[in-house]
């Protein structure tokens, strides 16, 4: 079973970057659409960046477009989400997740994810 670890959370000035890492044990991530999600105190979870098996296609939520990079290193079986103009509405716990796929594409459904981390904190100060 794909065990997922979050990493590179923390806080940060509003303008600010961080990246975070995602990093599977268990199984090989080379097999799986990869996401990162976010949850804000009060608020819903909603999708934040997609990125297929062989990382050619890559999609981002509006909020992020610009600002946010997600990209992947399936030899080291990882997935990042960097970061960068931070601001104070990007506050939340970010989760990554696994999403076994046959097919080179992605979903922006958490529901269709199997797997997930437990979450990473980043605060933006302003």
């Amino acid at each position: 079973q794909v065990q997922l670890v979050e990493s590179g959370g923390g806080l940060v000035q509003a303008g600010g970057s961080l990246r975070g890492s995602c990093t599977a044990s268990g199984g090989n991530l080379s097999g799986y659409a990869m996401g990162w999600f976010r949850q804000a105190p009060g608020k819903e979870r909603e999708f934040v960046a997609a990125i297929t098996r062989s990382g050619t296609t890559i999609r981002y939520a509006d909020s992020v477009k610009g600002r946010f990079t997600i990209s992947r290193e399936n030899v080291k079986s990882t997935v990042y989400l960097q970061m960068n103009s931070l601001k104070a509405e990007d506050t939340a716990v970010y989760y990554c997740a696994a999403d076994l796929r046959y097919g080179d594409d992605y979903s922006i459904e958490g529901f269709n994810y199997e797997y997930w981390g437990r979450g990473t904190q980043v605060t933006v100060s302003s």
